[in-house]
Protein backbone atom coordinates (compact mmCIF):
# COMPACT_ATOMS: atom_id res chain seq x y z
CA UNK A 1 0.00 0.00 0.00
CA UNK A 2 2.84 2.40 0.82
CA UNK A 3 4.46 1.76 -2.55
CA UNK A 4 1.21 2.50 -4.37
CA UNK A 5 0.81 5.73 -2.41
CA UNK A 6 4.36 6.80 -3.26
CA UNK A 7 3.81 5.99 -6.94
CA UNK A 8 0.65 8.09 -6.82
CA UNK A 9 2.49 11.06 -5.30
CA UNK A 10 5.55 10.90 -7.55
CA UNK A 11 3.96 12.75 -10.52
CA UNK A 12 2.72 15.49 -8.20
CA UNK A 13 6.17 15.96 -6.69
CA UNK A 14 7.84 15.99 -10.09
CA UNK A 15 5.40 18.52 -11.51
CA UNK A 16 5.98 20.82 -8.55
CA UNK A 17 9.72 20.48 -9.12
CA UNK A 18 9.26 21.44 -12.75
CA UNK A 19 7.84 24.82 -11.72
CA UNK A 20 10.87 25.42 -9.48
CA UNK A 21 13.00 25.03 -12.60
CA UNK A 22 11.70 28.47 -13.56
CA UNK A 23 13.96 29.84 -10.83
CA UNK A 24 16.95 27.57 -11.46
CA UNK A 25 17.12 27.92 -15.23
CA UNK A 26 16.69 31.66 -15.54
CA UNK A 27 17.31 34.99 -13.93
CA UNK A 28 14.36 34.83 -11.55
CA UNK A 29 15.13 36.29 -8.13
CA UNK A 30 13.33 35.25 -4.96
CA UNK A 31 14.19 38.28 -2.80
CA UNK A 32 11.94 41.33 -3.12
CA UNK A 33 14.45 43.90 -1.81
CA UNK A 34 17.17 42.58 -4.09
CA UNK A 35 14.80 42.78 -7.07
CA UNK A 36 13.93 46.42 -6.32
CA UNK A 37 17.60 47.35 -5.93
CA UNK A 38 18.47 45.69 -9.21
CA UNK A 39 15.51 47.35 -10.95
CA UNK A 40 16.60 50.77 -9.72
CA UNK A 41 20.21 50.14 -10.69
CA UNK A 42 19.28 48.93 -14.19
CA UNK A 43 16.35 51.34 -14.72
CA UNK A 44 13.94 48.46 -15.27
CA UNK A 45 10.57 47.43 -13.92
CA UNK A 46 10.07 44.26 -11.89
CA UNK A 47 7.89 41.42 -13.13
CA UNK A 48 6.50 39.71 -10.05
CA UNK A 49 5.14 36.23 -10.73
CA UNK A 50 2.85 34.77 -8.05
CA UNK A 51 2.47 31.00 -8.31
CA UNK A 52 1.35 27.98 -6.36
CA UNK A 53 3.94 25.64 -7.82
CA UNK A 54 2.67 22.41 -6.34
CA UNK A 55 -1.09 22.86 -6.53
CA UNK A 56 -2.03 25.37 -9.27
CA UNK A 57 -2.57 23.76 -12.71
CA UNK A 58 -2.85 27.12 -14.55
CA UNK A 59 0.49 28.16 -12.99
CA UNK A 60 2.15 25.01 -14.30
CA UNK A 61 0.73 25.51 -17.79
CA UNK A 62 1.74 29.18 -17.81
CA UNK A 63 5.32 28.12 -17.17
CA UNK A 64 5.25 25.92 -20.25
CA UNK A 65 3.23 28.19 -22.52
CA UNK A 66 4.63 31.60 -21.54
CA UNK A 67 7.90 31.37 -19.64
CA UNK A 68 9.40 28.74 -21.95
CA UNK A 69 8.45 30.74 -25.07
CA UNK A 70 10.97 32.61 -27.21
CA UNK A 71 8.80 35.73 -26.96
CA UNK A 72 9.05 35.76 -23.17
CA UNK A 73 12.77 35.07 -23.22
CA UNK A 74 13.24 38.16 -25.41
CA UNK A 75 10.94 40.41 -23.35
CA UNK A 76 12.26 39.21 -20.00
CA UNK A 77 15.61 40.89 -20.66
CA UNK A 78 13.83 44.21 -20.12
CA UNK A 79 12.65 43.22 -16.63
CA UNK A 80 13.98 42.18 -13.28
CA UNK A 81 12.17 38.91 -12.58
CA UNK A 82 10.81 38.08 -9.12
CA UNK A 83 9.39 34.61 -8.41
CA UNK A 84 6.93 34.45 -5.49
CA UNK A 85 5.85 30.88 -4.80
CA UNK A 86 3.24 29.88 -2.23
CA UNK A 87 3.19 26.08 -2.32
CA UNK A 88 0.95 24.00 -0.09
CA UNK A 89 3.80 21.59 0.66
CA UNK A 90 5.79 23.45 3.30
CA UNK A 91 8.88 21.33 2.59
CA UNK A 92 9.37 23.00 -0.80
CA UNK A 93 10.55 26.31 0.70
CA UNK A 94 12.45 27.31 3.78
CA UNK A 95 10.30 28.87 6.51
CA UNK A 96 12.11 32.16 5.88
CA UNK A 97 11.36 32.11 2.16
CA UNK A 98 7.71 31.22 2.81
CA UNK A 99 7.40 34.12 5.28
CA UNK A 100 9.05 36.44 2.74
CA UNK A 101 6.69 35.30 -0.03
CA UNK A 102 3.62 35.77 2.16
CA UNK A 103 4.81 39.27 3.03
CA UNK A 104 5.13 40.13 -0.68
CA UNK A 105 1.68 38.61 -1.25
CA UNK A 106 0.27 40.83 1.48
CA UNK A 107 1.56 43.85 -0.38
CA UNK A 108 0.83 42.97 -4.03
CA UNK A 109 -1.60 40.02 -4.07
CA UNK A 110 -4.01 40.53 -1.19
CA UNK A 111 -6.76 38.49 -2.85
CA UNK A 112 -4.48 35.48 -3.30
CA UNK A 113 -4.95 35.18 -7.06
CA UNK A 114 -2.84 32.57 -8.91
CA UNK A 115 -1.22 32.87 -11.32
CA UNK A 116 -0.66 36.60 -11.19
CA UNK A 117 1.80 38.74 -13.12
CA UNK A 118 2.36 42.12 -11.47
CA UNK A 119 4.49 44.91 -12.89
CA UNK A 120 6.22 47.02 -10.23
CA UNK A 121 8.64 49.89 -10.71
CA UNK A 122 11.97 50.24 -8.90
CA UNK A 123 10.30 52.23 -6.12
CA UNK A 124 7.88 49.39 -5.42
CA UNK A 125 4.84 51.06 -6.96
CA UNK A 126 2.48 48.68 -8.74
CA UNK A 127 1.95 49.69 -12.37
CA UNK A 128 -0.31 46.96 -13.75
CA UNK A 129 -1.22 43.28 -13.50
CA UNK A 130 -2.73 40.36 -15.33
CA UNK A 131 -4.27 37.48 -13.41
CA UNK A 132 -5.24 33.96 -14.30
CA UNK A 133 -4.61 31.70 -17.24
CA UNK A 134 -7.18 29.75 -19.24
CA UNK A 135 -4.67 26.98 -20.12
CA UNK A 136 -5.57 27.15 -23.82
CA UNK A 137 -2.14 28.22 -25.04
CA UNK A 138 -3.22 31.84 -25.57
CA UNK A 139 -0.49 34.01 -24.04
CA UNK A 140 -0.94 37.17 -26.08
CA UNK A 141 -2.62 39.03 -23.19
CA UNK A 142 0.40 38.27 -21.00
CA UNK A 143 2.82 39.35 -23.72
CA UNK A 144 0.85 42.56 -24.33
CA UNK A 145 1.15 43.44 -20.64
CA UNK A 146 4.88 42.80 -20.67
CA UNK A 147 5.46 44.74 -23.88
CA UNK A 148 3.58 47.71 -22.44
CA UNK A 149 6.03 48.27 -19.56
CA UNK A 150 9.40 47.17 -20.93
Amino acid sequence: MKKAFILFLLPLILSAQADFDVVKDSKWLTDYDKALKEATKESKNVLVYFTGSDWCPPCKMLKTDLFDSQEFKAISKDYVLLYVDVPRNSDLLTPEQMAHNKEVMGKYNKKGVFPLLKIVNGKGNALDEYSGYSMNGEIQYHLDLLNKYK
